[in-house]
């Protein structure tokens, strides 16, 4: 029976029935390591070749119960949590097999942490990055085929100004190519999109934001297909960044309720998108819900459910020090360098989650000194507009 995924994000991922009791919850699971049935079974368990739990940095049952559900939720064949999202991306980069001399294309509005990952350590150990436009179908095809690169990375929606990867595009093209074609969906979430169904070969998302809501974890995950099984298991050991039990733990329960979180952050943000797009201090707004994003026909047909709970806006008076003294008026909403908690939170990507990109690269980008990255969070849509309001008007 296909289930939605309201009723799917409460039930993945819990305890099977035990001989005696069975817990409803997962509980957080701290031992280091397992005592087997016997020396054979623990050897087998360690290589990988029996179920069951050895050492804690090979995998625990709260780990496992996370990957499981976000598995689920993804409709992905396997999947490893790790310490951060960064480290997710890291991992999932190494998975394509990545290698000194290979060539990485890369959406050029990546995340900002994400281009310094690339520039500067994967750089110096020979990898070649290159940026594409990968809004821009005929780009992405022409640098495929120029470069045959070993990987692609892309967001579906872009990080701050959101623009729209047409990720089962981009899976066709990067099939022609033998590309692998790894997604950070972490602001689309399972509940928007999946991107394995489209094509794509592995997903990142960073568990800190909207899967895990509450600010309260830090985390990432890594989900992929069948044939990447074995290598992502063997890579998570190496690198000894599996999630700590307690993050593990806080992430489940965060996802619990990520479809209902996701249908308030989508309606809420719709509602501030419209107003923002009305108000005299505000030079322009991204939103793919708009109509007059130029993508908005893509986002329809790729995001049904919604269009996210990130907006941009670009304020009248363009400059640094408007933007900060506009951050300073708010009153509810956080300015803080985060997104995807219950509570609305706010940053200057100049100075905050763009700030290793150097200016010019920023400015080409559109990510200009007068751009706010607004994520909405679920509070009424009326206190969230009416906080902003006061912030202009001061």
């Amino acid at each position: 029976m296909t289930k939605s995924i309201f009723t799917t994000a409460i039930h993945a991922g819990r305890p099977e029935g035990g001989p005696i009791s069975t817990p409803s919850v997962p509980g957080i699971e701290l031992a280091v390591s397992y005592r087997a049935a016997n020396v054979d079974r623990l050897h087998a368990m360690l290589d990988g070749e029996a179920e069951g739990f050895s050492y804690a940095r090979y995998g625990n049952p709260t780990s496992v119960a996370l990957e499981q559900a976000l598995c689920t939720l993804e409709g992905a064949a396997t999947a490893r949590v790790c310490a951060s999202g960064m480290a997710a991306i890291h991992v999932a980069l190494l998975l394509t097999g990545l290698e000194a001399h290979d060539t990485l294309l890369l959406a050029q509005d990546s995340y900002g942490a994400t281009f310094a990952l690339v520039d500067t350590l994967l750089r110096r150990l020979g990898v070649r990055p290159v940026f594409v436009d990968a809004t821009d179908r005929a780009s992405l095809a022409a640098a495929l085929a120029e470069h045959r690169p070993r990987a692609l990375l892309v967001e579906p929606i872009s990080n701050p100004v959101l623009r729209l990867c047409d990720i089962a595009a981009a899976a066709r093209l990067c099939n022609e190519h033998g590309t692998h074609l790894v997604v950070d969906a972490t602001f689309a979430t399972p509940y928007l999109l999946r991107p394995l169904d489209l094509g794509a070969d592995i997903v990142v998302h960073s568990l800190s934001k909207y899967i895990g809501g509450h600010d309260d974890v830090l985390g990432g995950a890594v989900l992929a297909r069948e044939e990447y099984a074995a290598d992502l298991r063997s890579l998570m050991i190496l690198m000894g960044g599996l999630l700590d039990p307690h993050a593990a733990f806080l992430a489940l329960r965060g996802l619990r309720t990520l479809p209902l979180r996701m249908r308030e952050h989508c309606r809420n943000a719709a509602r501030v998108a419209d107003w923002l797009i009305e108000q005299p201090g505000v030079a322009a707004v991204y939103y793919p819900g708009l109509t007059t994003h130029p993508q908005h026909h893509l986002a329809a047909n790729m995001l049904p459910k919604g269009f996210g709970g990130m907006v941009g806006f670009d304020l009248q008076d363009g400059n640094e020090v408007a933007a900060l003294r506009f951050l300073d008026r708010l009153r509810m909403i956080l300015p803080v360098t985060t997104l995807g908690g219950v509570a609305s939170q706010i940053l200057y990507p100049a100075r905050s989650s763009h700030r290793s990109l150097p200016a010019e690269r920023r400015r080409t980008l559109g990510i200009g000194d007068g751009l706010l990255r607004l994520s909405v969070g679920i509070e009424d849509a009326d206190d969230i507009i009416a906080d902003l309001a006061q912030a202009f008007k001061v």
